[in-house]
């Protein structure tokens, strides 16, 4: 973890939060997706005319990472639907560090120490600090819809981590891999939309076109320096350093959409980042 790679990493959480909120700004979930699917789409095929073709070990790879990021997208426009985005980011996002570090040890051998092990279990007790305090429906009871789709997405967000995290390396070439992974899953959604709104869906994209294609280019720069420092160093400390994106997303959440943060949910981050932190440091 040189200073290089935590920098780029910080700056890939700080442009997925806002790339995130951009989405959330949108109000229908359907033509935010479609702009910044397509839209990452028609960049990544201008990368993949002038980027050398990943490995053939990669594919297989590719080709799962795009089914998950596809189960990815459906699931985090259901969590913004349902609930806060101060609220279901942190919990789609928090998860994802705790599923890697566990996933990571299993299937790609890099087992944790006892530091990463005390992380984990403190951005625990911060996870659920976070889902517990406000996500509520009418009455006072936990919003489990909101919950489980947000819970749902950080399991999707940690699966395909770790396939990219071994695909990339198998490629040879980090940005031939983040722009045929983009072509791959970008085309599912927009061809969705297009299905339900046919001659009606330009209609719907062009007044959000601005905003959905910023998110586009935001979203496919964020995940490309994820990638990249994947290629230099271990998958769990990347994932958490990447999940500082949690407190950008608090943040953006109290300021641009007024929502309330409120002195538990703080002491709940505040679990999840020292969480992190740990986890960061171990590794």
């Amino acid at each position: 973890m040189t200073p290089l790679i935590v920098a780029a990493v910080l700056l890939a959480a700080v442009t997925h939060a806002s790339w995130n909120a951009l989405a959330h700004t949108i109000k229908d979930q359907l033509v935010a997706f479609t702009l910044i699917a397509g839209g990452a789409t028609a960049m990544a095929a201008v990368l993949v005319c002038f980027s050398p073709v990943p490995s053939a070990g990669a594919w297989p790879y590719l080709i799962a990472s795009a089914i998950l990021h596809v189960g990815y997208q459906a699931l985090l426009m259901r969590s913004f639907s349902l609930g806060d985005f101060g609220q279901m980011y942190p919990i789609a996002r928090g998860t994802a560090p705790l599923v890697v570090t566990v996933l990571a040890a299993a299937f790609v051998g890099e087992t944790p120490a006892g530091a990463q092990t005390a992380g984990v279990a403190v951005a625990s007790a911060g996870l659920v600090g976070v889902a517990l305090w406000g996500i509520r429906g009418s009455g006072s009871r936990p919003h489990w819809p909101a919950l489980l789709a947000a819970v749902a997405t950080g399991l999707s967000i940690a699966a395909y981590t770790v396939v990219d995290g071994v695909g990339v390396r198998e490629s040879g070439t980090p940005v031939g891999y983040i722009a045929w992974l983009m072509v791959l899953q970008g085309t599912l959604i927009p061809a969705y939309a297009y299905a339900r709104h046919r001659n009606r869906l330009w209609a719907r994209l062009r007044p959000h076109a601005a905003r959905g294609l910023l998110g586009a280019a935001m979203s496919i720069s964020a995940y490309a320096l994820v990638l990249w420092a994947q290629t230099r160093a271990p998958l769990a400390p990347i994932a958490a350093l990447r999940e500082s994106s949690i407190i950008v997303g608090a943040a953006i959440g109290t300021l641009l959409f007024k929502e309330r943060f409120g002195g538990p949910r703080l002491v709940a981050a505040g679990l999840m980042v020292l969480g992190i932190g740990l986890m960061l440091r171990a590794g």
